[in-house]
């Protein structure tokens, strides 16, 4: 099954949902057994994949750790009061073997999961994490040429060259030529399981930073090629996703990867500053870009934004160029976000009539194929007394075939108005279904916006 160009992706916490899934039905629920009501739920209208976070097996001694280690229990906690200690189940990213942990139902539950979104026409997303395995892991003692070591010759954990190191895993030494070979042979396990692989911290084990980390000579091909260049070979089709900081996104791309974070423009939506200047990039990097608004490493935005700047953050996400990603629990207003480590999340109160508007934004998009064609950032413009344009996010969509999307929003707290350059003599707002005329002589387009309103116009 092909891959659109800009595809919609939603996030699942595997465990939480199994878990919540298992109690609403009174016996243990794995990815073999789903009911389809659960499917349906979890592919709405205009999702392209889902990313089933999660999946692989964890490290028993990593558990131990997390139960161990203060801090973590502290943060357990504080989103679960009542916390047991079947609640812990340790880090997905504390991986012992790339193998479907039973509980889930193992590799042929995912196998039958896999089936089922297929025949909703729906991708699965998978995790691998390059940098690091668990300290149970079987590498450790069947392979000790894979890992960094201190000069005692114990073996380092893993980190980035800004943080402490994590405690409860050990580092993958990706200038090892051995290791390279290994992790290609992973990846391809990964791959032959899904359509695509969302790569964890995938700047790490790239040469330039690698390097920085543990101070060490860089080999001549950079990892990622090498890496991407064996699986390609083996599953073309494979979409890869590489989780990106410190403004690697365009040399992630550049090394092989589909789409990569766009994790400031996440920064900006929070912070409310530099959204425009963000979106001069040329369209090429953007449509690479995958944006959010949260996921399981990030706050729950109901918990960051207003809930009409939410709004009006998710039209401007779900228009704008690039792959998507919504965590599940954001369309109900999830407050909380539950540790990696926990089986269970806080009950919260849902908000359905918000779920619904978010359902009908996605159905709104992919139904009317807003996301065709050239896209282009428009140039506001206001007059001498009234700046207020310069709130005003706006674009349009151009499909080959003439069809014609513009959007706006006022992404701040005030109303706003301007000029827009372009023509629209009938158009309807898709999100309240008005419809509207104008003379001929009327352009450019006058639109007058109140605080976090949208509009996203189809030319008739």
């Amino acid at each position: 099954m092909s891959w659109p160009d800009q595809p919609v992706i939603y996030e699942i916490n595997t465990a939480v949902w199994l878990g919540e899934l298992s109690r609403a039905a009174g016996r243990e629920i794995t990815l073999g057994d789903v009911p389809s009501s659960a499917w349906h739920e979890v592919t709405p209208a205009g999702v392209d994949a889902v990313w089933l976070m999660g999946v692989w097996e964890r490290s028993l001694l990593g558990l131990a750790m997390a139960n161990a280690n203060p801090g973590l229990r502290a943060s357990f906690h504080e989103v679960l009061p009542d916390l047991r200690p079947e609640d812990v189940t340790g880090s997905p990213y504390c991986v012992q073997r790339y193998v479907v942990a039973e509980a889930f139902g193992g590799d042929e539950g995912l196998a039958k999961a896999r089936a089922e979104l297929a025949a909703r026409g729906v991708r699965l997303v998978l995790d691998y994490v390059p940098n690091h395995v668990a300290p149970d892991h079987p590498w450790v003692l069947k392979h000790p040429e894979f890992f960094v070591r201190d000069d005692n010759g114990d073996l380092e954990r893993g980190r980035d060259p800004y943080f402490p190191a994590w405690p409860d895993v050990v580092q993958l030494d990706a200038f090892s030529p051995a290791l390279r070979s290994a992790a290609t042979m992973t990846l391809s396990s990964v791959a032959a399981r899904c359509d695509g692989i969302r790569c964890d911290m995938a700047m790490l084990v790239t040469n330039e930073v690698f390097a920085r980390t543990w101070n060490r000579t860089p080999p001549e091909q950079d990892y990622w090629p090498e890496i991407i260049g064996g699986l390609r070979a083996e599953h073309p089709e494979t979409v890869l996703i590489a989780e990106a900081y410190w403004d690697m996104e365009w040399a992630l791309q550049q090394q092989g990867f589909n789409f990569c974070y766009d994790k400031r423009l996440y920064d900006r939506f929070i912070s409310g500053e530099g959204l425009r200047d963000h979106l001069r990039a040329d369209f090429g990097y953007q449509s690479r870009l995958l944006r959010f608004l949260e996921n399981q490493d990030e706050p729950r935005v109901a918990h960051e934004l207003p809930p009409a700047a939410a709004r009006a953050a998710a039209v401007a996400i779900a228009t704008l160029p690039g792959a998507t990603l919504w965590h599940e629990g954001q369309f109900e207003g999830r407050r909380a976000r539950p540790p990696v480590f926990l089986t269970r999340r806080p009950d919260e109160p849902l908000d359905h009539d918000l779920a619904a508007w978010y359902r009908r934004l996605l159905a709104i998009v992919h139904d009317h194929r807003v996301r065709r064609g050239d896209w282009r950032l428009l140039e506001t413009e206001g007059w001498p007394d009234n700046q207020s344009c310069r709130q005003l996010l706006t674009w349009t969509w151009t499909a080959a075939d003439g069809t014609r999307h513009v959007v706006v929003v006022n992404f701040s707290d005030r109303p706003a108005q301007g000029l827009l350059p372009v023509e629209l003599h009938r158009y309807t707002d898709l999100l309240d279904g008005m419809v509207y005329e104008q003379d001929d002589d009327l352009s450019p387009l006058y639109v007058a916006l109140g605080p976090w309103g949208c509009h996203l116009f189809a030319a008739a």
